[in-house]
């Protein structure tokens, strides 16, 4: 991605070219304290249904508040980059604003990291069965920050209608104190997967956070614990990003077929030593499991539950290590047996590629959501974010 000069980044307030789009303004920021959030170059924005905003930002940790909603009623949702979920469907009636804000991670590459680059910058696309957007901006967060607020809309806009949600954007969408990455280490389950159908889990869990929490998502296809470990690309990258207070979820066994009980403890093992060092938090994630019937309707056999070809059971060897490890545990093997056999042969179809690709493994966008509400609902009872970035 393009790197932008230091004028850049000490620019003011930015805003989307859109009609009747407010003029909001940023708290400058401070030197010789904490780094606060420095507001960056207007995104640009073209099209109807879907609308296409890009920021021409370099790689970096980014806030984006949008004002929702026109004239006519409509209904919008928010992906970013590499098809990555921002915001739900979320109507609007006519006449009516809405203030949604979330972070954003921007890197290179955008999508997985042994994948192609992607385009330069921030890329918003705003769908949905009637989008509508009245105003976007996109500040990029140096740091730990204390974000600026958001001031109310000068008269000069004459724009009543968003001039009241700007007033009332304080406490709808709270600025938060402290900016927290959530960092995904995984395969191609979770990973952010450039062409669709295909989905991952990962890919779908930044829709449920508020501004003040960035999923990074650094899981890829086809990767092992132990090739994780060994490509530069992946665990070397993600390593020096993490920071005090963030959390790393790791999920492995798809490809962990010929893997040893001793070797895959010992990868796993590895990263929870690497991520510990840097004061983050790891949290082991048991695998999805593969939709993979026994007559009787359960998935109670090797294949759909990662018993790999030496018989070594890797979800049972990641509820050890992490009992053993003291660290927390996501079981999503057993969260997601138990839903794929809630739902039966039939209707679990729905949750893979099957219809598409006869795909027993991989995921639709409708099964990436469902697991990442799974995944979620462990990080909510288990307090592994802060509460205040959950939506």
């Amino acid at each position: 991605m393009r790197r932008a000069g230091t004028a850049l980044l000490a620019a003011t307030a930015c805003l989307a070219a859109l009609p009747g789009a407010p003029a909001w303004a940023g708290t400058p920021g401070t030197t010789g304290g904490p780094a606060v959030a420095t507001a960056t170059a207007a995104p640009r924005c073209t099209g109807t249904a879907p609308i296409l905003c890009h920021a021409d930002v370099p790689p970096g940790t980014y806030d984006v508040t949008a004002v929702l909603g026109g004239a006519r009623s409509g209904s919008t949702s928010v992906t970013a980059e590499s098809r990555r979920a921002m915001l739900a469907a979320t109507p609007t009636a006519a006449g009516q604003r809405l203030i949604r804000s979330f972070t954003v991670n921007v890197r290179e590459p955008e999508g997985e990291p042994t994948g192609p680059s992607g385009s330069p910058g921030l890329d918003l696309a705003f769908g949905g069965a009637a989008p509508r957007l009245a105003g976007l901006r996109v500040t990029r967060v140096l740091k730990i920050t204390k974000v600026p607020k958001v001031t109310k809309v000068p008269e000069v806009t004459r724009v009543p209608e968003v001039t009241q949600v700007a007033e009332a954007a304080q406490a709808a969408e709270a600025a938060p104190s402290r900016h927290h990455q959530l960092f995904l280490a995984g395969d191609s389950t979770v990973c952010d997967q450039l062409t669709a159908p295909y989905t991952g889990w990962g890919q779908q869990l930044p829709q449920f956070f508020r501004r003040g929490l960035s999923v990074a998502n650094y899981a890829d296809s086809g990767e092992s614990s132990g090739s994780f470990l060994a490509d530069p690309r992946l665990f070397a990258t993600m390593r020096p990003l993490i920071r005090a207070g963030d959390t790393v979820l790791i999920q492995f066994a798809h490809n962990d077929k010929q893997t040893t009980a001793a070797d895959y403890r010992a990868h796993l093992g590895a990263l929870l030593d690497g991520i510990r060092a840097r004061g983050g938090k790891p949290v082991l994630v048991t695998p999805i499991v593969r939709r993979w019937f026994n007559d009787d309707g359960t998935l109670d056999n090797a294949t759909a539950l990662h018993i790999n070809g030496l018989g070594v059971n890797l979800p049972a060897e990641t509820r050890s290590l992490a009992a053993e490890r003291g660290v927390p545990l996501i079981d999503l093997t057993t969260l997601t047996k138990r839903r794929v056999e809630e739902l039966g042969p039939e209707e679990s179809k729905r949750l893979y590629l099957y219809d598409e690709a006869r795909d027993n493994t991989h995921t639709s966008a409708h099964g990436a959501t469902e697991f990442a509400r799974l995944v979620l609902g462990e990080l909510r009872a288990q307090h592994l974010v802060p509460a205040g970035v959950l939506r």
